[in-house]
């Protein structure tokens, strides 16, 4: 996971630091000296510092992460279970189970961007333009083509003759979108046994005029065991996992 959160950071570094403008009254930076690259130490300790700030900004909305944490969040809201599991461990599953479907991805990026850079066989633009393909691949692939004609319109940009044309400041809201329906569409699946619980429970109290006791409290341990029983967190967590596959 640490190697992986490096080749991101590496990513996102790339990503800002792509049209740098040439100096040479500043040292050189790296390995590709006379490609162009040359930023002062503190330019480069200022732009790592931004890049950490904005690099868990990049895991949500370029990953898995935003679609696994919603359908978590709606899990919990069905159970009625309030805070358990707790965000700390909702958010670090989400994380991981990101890092775990990204991997693949982000190796690519790695191989094919900052790698031939790194070895001075590419420029930055390039090393950009080859780094980008793979998550370019991988946003295509869950990004509706609704909600890329919407972030088209929105940039006033014309439409690409390929889907490789696309731009990501395209692409990332477009899956940022997409991301957000599947994950209500799966939370709202989720939610319909638990409610059918909930009417049941509730209607049986109401029949037999038990009104002490709110209709939540009595079917909370019901939902609990039958999600136990169903062994609800293998098929949520492998449901998942396999609709990014």
């Amino acid at each position: 996971m640490i190697r992986t959160l490096l080749i991101l950071l590496l990513l996102l570094a790339a990503v800002s630091l792509q049209a740098a403008p040439a100096d040479p009254s500043v040292p050189v930076f790296g390995p590709t000296a006379g490609k162009g690259l040359t930023l002062s130490t503190p330019m480069q300790i200022v732009i790592l510092l931004t890049l950490l700030t904005l690099l868990p900004a990049a895991i949500m909305s370029v990953s898995p992460f935003l679609r696994i944490a919603i359908v978590l969040h709606f899990l919990r809201q069905a159970l009625g279970t309030q805070s358990a599991p707790s965000n700390q461990v909702l958010v670090g599953l989400a994380l991981f189970l990101a890092f775990l479907v990204m991997q693949p991805v982000v190796y690519d990026v790695y191989h094919q961007g900052w790698e031939p850079v790194e070895n001075g066989q590419l420029t930055w633009q390039e090393g950009f333009e080859k780094g980008s393909q793979p998550l370019k691949t991988f946003l295509l692939k869950f990004s509706r083509e609704k909600d890329i004609k919407t972030c088209l319109e929105i940039a006033k940009s014309p439409p690409p003759r390929t889907p490789a044309d696309l731009d990501l400041k395209v692409l990332i809201p477009a899956y940022i979108l997409s991301e957000m329906k599947a994950g209500f569409q799966i939370g709202a699946v989720l939610f319909l046994p638990f409610l059918i619980i909930d009417l049941v429970v509730a209607s049986v109290t109401l029949s037999i005029g038990m009104v002490q006791l709110p209709p939540v409290m009595i079917s909370a341990p019901f939902k609990i065991l039958l999600f136990v029983l169903v062994d609800g967190w293998n098929l949520v967590i492998g449901s998942l996992l396999k609709s990014f596959y």
